[in-house]
């Protein structure tokens, strides 16, 4: 008989783990902002919840350690990488990328 199971798709992996219990909430919000942002959601074809979500958890970085924990099987991972040096401040790097962040959000 045989045994082996082929891994799981890392994107089945994401749709299982957005299977979970959702919290309905209020937020006070600019109704300007609120409204832009609606439309750029419909414009990006996802729901406005999701992408809100999504948001949180990049701003949490918690993408990054629930992705690893899949993979890795535990918490207890160990991420091998070459480091490279920084051609400017760090800073202003990680300020730039979140501004073109929002750039792209809120149009």
């Amino acid at each position: 008989m045989n045994t082996y199971a082929p891994p799981i798709p890392i994107y089945l992996l994401a749709l299982l783990r957005c299977i979970c219990v959702r919290k309905k909430t209020s937020i006070y919000i600019d109704e300007g902002l609120w409204e832009r942002f609606k439309k750029h959601a419909a414009a990006e074809g996802v729901e406005v919840s999701s992408l809100l979500e999504e948001l949180i958890k990049d701003e949490l970085g918690d993408y990054l350690n629930e992705a690893l924990s899949e993979l890795a099987g535990s918490e207890n991972y160990e991420i091998d990488f070459e480091p490279i040096e920084p051609k400017g401040p760090v800073s202003s790097i990680v300020r730039e990328m979140r501004d073109e962040r929002e750039r792209r959000i809120l149009g």
